[in-house]
């Protein structure tokens, strides 16, 4: 396990001033780390945040659908595996498998990211922040980490939104 570098331990402090502990918790102890020598990461480039892999569901998502990807609910039309691909090779199969599932009226598919060999995964890290990029994010409704026997923290469940048929 790795340890927080103080820098980040006097901003979460800092953030959290004011915010009272729930009932029945304590609170965290006021005294400041001691610096033990280790280095501290150097600060997220501006307007750049990490990645995070839980993914909440969007404002248009209403809790029931939502809890119903997450629970592995909807039926999986289609899955797309990463293992093997290079960020490039992955971001363009992701992006067109993305566009040709919902044109294909796919309602939710599956896309395995693999838990990777080297620090996590690259591309289990990578493809969260692809889905936030307006490219692809137009075309979902929400995502969730699959259930065990899709593949669990390794897969994404994609609910895609459905394609609007033009009337003439």
């Amino acid at each position: 396990m790795s340890r927080i570098a103080p820098d980040d331990i006097r901003l979460w402090r800092r953030a959290m001033q004011g915010v009272a502990p729930l009932a029945g918790r304590l609170p965290m102890p006021a005294a400041e780390p001691r610096d033990r020598g280790h280095p501290s990461r150097p600060p997220a480039p501006a307007g750049e945040t990490p990645a995070v892999r839980k993914i909440e569901q969007p404002p248009t998502t209403d809790r029931a659908t939502a809890e119903r990807l997450k629970r592995g609910r909807y039926p999986v039309e289609a899955t797309l595996d990463l293992h093997g691909m290079t960020q490039a090779e992955a971001h363009r199969a992701l992006s067109g498998f993305i566009a040709g599932s919902r044109v294909a009226g796919r309602r939710c598919v599956l896309v395995v990211t693999g838990h990777g060999r080297i620090s996590g995964g690259v591309l289990k890290a990578a493809v969260p922040r692809w889905l936030a990029e307006p490219e692809l994010r137009q075309h979902l409704l929400a995502t969730a980490t699959a259930r065990p026997q899709h593949g669990g923290s390794a897969a994404l469940y994609l609910l895609l939104r459905r394609v609007r048929s033009e009337r003439a």
